[in-house]
């Protein structure tokens, strides 16, 4: 179950992984996109599902640890409701804009954002999503004021910024690399404490804004009671998958890098980013439903 639409980061890097998983299990994997409420409704079918180790989950930062934050009677406990699998990839975030803004640097875009000079919307995958967080925080951090546009999911974010409907958004690279190569989307700047080889000529945010730091991660989890043993085929096959030469190539043009990290490691993981999140968006003052 991916909790995204498709043409998503998170659908995108699923599906790479999952063609080489596939055929290191020797079992065919069904990428099933159950997007909506920035990852909620997925989140939710999949801890229903049977933990019987045929139903697997696509976790996110946003997805897991975020879209709940904003709700106030969440369906679903990171940690209560799922077992974790298996880490496997680092997602950096892309600040994008239209190419037709006279917008070339980071500079230009604080300049540009502050001087009023026309509409400068910020899109987003929806409310609670990855991109709204590292938007509002970008934001708050550069002191500049953009009017919120959220979408029902990232491809349709990454859209309606090619268009023009919008003019920004600060996106997980794999949703923003396949636009920018084709130029149809520029890329300003990253969100890693600094430059990364991933992204050649592109800066890091932190080089205008010290200490600016929000990346996520992605991995997989199972149904709650799923036996340890299928865990841990599933965690093993997860591990060998990411060792493929193909597969690291297939993350790098996407601008991810590769993180595999066990049960443990990636419970600890997900444990850090449920504080980190729930301490941003009370700083940032962002409003619960």
């Amino acid at each position: 179950i991916v909790p995204n639409g498709p043409g998503s980061s998170v659908d995108t890097l699923t599906r790479i992984v999952a063609t080489k998983l596939s055929e290191v299990l020797g079992q065919q994997l069904v990428v099933d996109n159950r997007g909506g409420a920035a990852g909620v409704i997925g989140m939710e079918i999949g801890k229903e599902a049977n933990p019987d180790g045929y139903t697997v989950i696509t976790a996110t930062t946003a997805a897991m640890t975020i879209a709940r934050l904003m709700m106030k009677n969440p369906p679903y406990h990171p940690l209560n409701d799922y077992e974790p699998v298996a880490e496997f990839a680092a997602t950096l975030n892309v600040l994008v804009i239209n190419p037709k803004l006279p917008i070339n640097t980071l500079k230009d875009f604080i300049d540009y954002a502050k001087s009023g000079k026309g509409t400068f919307n910020m899109a987003s995958a929806g409310f609670g999503s990855q991109s709204h967080l590292a938007g509002a925080y970008f934001q708050q951090e550069a002191h500049l004021k953009s009017l919120h546009v959220p979408y029902k999911g990232g491809g349709a974010s990454s859209a309606s910024v090619v268009s023009g409907e919008s003019q920004w958004s600060l996106i997980p690279s794999a949703a923003a690399m396949r636009h920018v190569s084709s130029g149809r989307l520029r890329a300003i700047a990253e969100t890693l404490p600094k430059r990364t080889a991933l992204l050649p000529g592109i800066p890091a945010i932190a080089e205008a804004i010290p200490g600016f730091d929000y990346s996520g991660w992605q991995g997989f989890v199972v149904p709650k009671g799923t036996p340890k043993a299928i865990i841990e085929k599933l965690r093993a096959a997860v591990a060998k998958t990411m060792e493929a030469p193909e597969v690291k190539k297939a993350l790098a043009f996407q601008a991810t890098e590769v993180d595999v990290r066990g049960p443990a490691a990636f419970r600890k993981v997900i444990e850090e980013s449920m504080v980190k999140n729930a301490q941003l968006v009370q700083s940032l003052g962002l409003a619960v439903n």
